[in-house]
């Protein structure tokens, strides 16, 4: 089957699950790598990564989605925040829900990212408290991520053709 990997980073975090998938999946088959582009509407499977912004896909992934016709659609992203499986999965649902009707969905995953300097420097400068002290928790947490336990976990979704 052909298939496209698509994606949209504005940290790196998502172009690392892209390239884990990239040397994974038979190359023969690929019609197209990198950010959103038309040329991807060739594939019949679309991998389509992501970075949060406001609880859903970023403006790039969702504008690529709603151009989706009736291919099948693989989901990946990353989220700064991250550790509960339901927040992923609100994530996830909010990028399906952009999604034309026709589109199939093959599966999704989704793993924390690392965040940059500035978010932490931001952090520090909010007032001291419980809240502070979560934020501060969850941004030394994303550090390194994605890592390799992320990229098997995507591998494995993907094997899987499952939704995680």
């Amino acid at each position: 089957m052909r298939y496209a990997i698509v994606y949209s980073s504005k940290t790196g975090n998502t172009r690392r699950l892209a390239e884990a998938l990239r040397e994974a999946l038979p190359r023969e088959d690929c019609v197209y790598f990198g950010e959103p582009d038309p040329r991807a509407l060739e594939a019949e499977l679309i991998y389509l990564g992501f970075w949060t912004d406001k609880g859903s896909c970023d403006e790039a992934a969702g504008a690529f989605l709603r151009s989706l016709t009736a291919q099948r659609l693989f989901l990946f992203g990353t989220a700064g925040f991250g550790g509960a499986p339901e927040y992923f999965e609100k994530i996830l649902a909010a990028a399906r829900a952009q999604a034309v009707p026709g589109v199939t969905l093959a599966g999704s995953y989704m793993c924390q990212g690392q965040m940059p300097p500035a978010v932490r420097q931001r952090y520090e400068a909010m007032e001291d408290g419980p809240r502070r002290q979560a934020m501060l928790e969850n941004f030394d947490r994303a550090l390194g991520h994605p890592d390799q336990a992320d990229l098997v976990g995507l591998l494995a979704a993907v094997a899987a053709g499952k939704t995680q």
